[in-house]
């Protein structure tokens, strides 16, 4: 489940997370709890169609101020430093929780409680864990949106976990992968051309894509700028030319990362 959620003081936070979902249950007549094939797609249809690549916001987080209508999801929010944002986008593209925090505490039950309505009727009880993945060495959060995506991805905050590796000269540098995750944690990666305002503290960036307006407005502090989207792939040679400039006589290769187990590599 990838996703982007507002934290009282990191603000825009991407999040990656495995869902293990455990069902309990009496036996068919065939034998089994359920065809387990036809339930998991059912279940994974669940979870993309709820909080998967949406923007995840606690109703109950200070500061935060609402304005919903029939069709599009506003609000502006400002935390206890100063930071603020804005945020217009499709219903969709939002998920509401009844929450201060947004956290595997607070979201399993909710989960839990909707799987619930979709599985079949011999199964008693739906456990989901939440976990995100072990990674080994450095990663960061970043936040982006796909205009041009025909999924959900277009939309302007999902987010993901991501680990990074970086070779010189085919040698593992756990130095340059420090580096890159201190720089993009908790990152935005801006299009330059989706720019649509910007002042020496704040940027506000929008596009119309297939599910509607988006438009967003946060601290520039926050973000990285790229010429082109920000796909993996794009990612992956936008690192690896950076990281080229500091070692310009050496062969560079980065493996970036899109969430769990998704990938590019690009070498400079």
């Amino acid at each position: 489940m990838d996703f982007s959620y507002l934290h009282a003081l990191r603000g825009i936070v991407g999040e990656s997370w495995i869902v293990d979902i455990i069902l309990e249950g009496e036996l068919n007549n065939e034998g089994m709890v359920f065809d387990f094939g036809l339930v998991k797609k059912e279940i994974k249809r669940a979870i993309d169609e709820g909080m998967d690549h949406k923007f995840l916001i606690p109703a109950s987080i200070a500061g935060l101020q609402v304005i919903e209508d029939d069709e599009d999801f506003r609000f502006c929010f400002e935390n206890v430093t100063g930071m603020k944002l804005c945020y217009r986008s499709p219903r969709e593209a939002v998920y509401l929780l009844d929450a201060d925090r947004i956290n595997t505490e607070t979201v399993t039950p909710i989960l839990e409680k909707h799987l619930k309505t979709i599985v079949p009727a011999n199964v008693s009880n739906v456990k989901v864990k939440l976990r995100a993945q072990d990674i080994e060495g450095a990663y960061y959060h970043y936040s982006h949106g796909l205009k041009k995506h025909q999924g959900d991805c277009q939309r302007i905050c999902h987010g993901h976990r991501s680990p990074i590796k970086v070779f010189i000269d085919g040698k593992r540098s756990g130095e340059e992968e420090f580096i890159i995750a201190k720089q993009w944690q908790d990152i935005y990666l801006v299009t330059r051309e989706d720019v649509l305002h910007q002042d020496a503290s704040y940027i506000t960036l929008g596009y119309e894509a297939e599910q509607g307006y988006f438009e967003l407005t946060l601290p520039k502090a926050s973000c990285d700028f790229m010429s082109g989207d920000s796909t993996v792939e794009l990612i992956a040679v936008h690192l690896a030319e950076h990281i080229k400039e500091r070692h310009p006589n050496k062969k560079v290769e980065v493996q970036a990362y899109e969430g769990y187990k998704k990938g590019a590599f690009a070498n400079a």
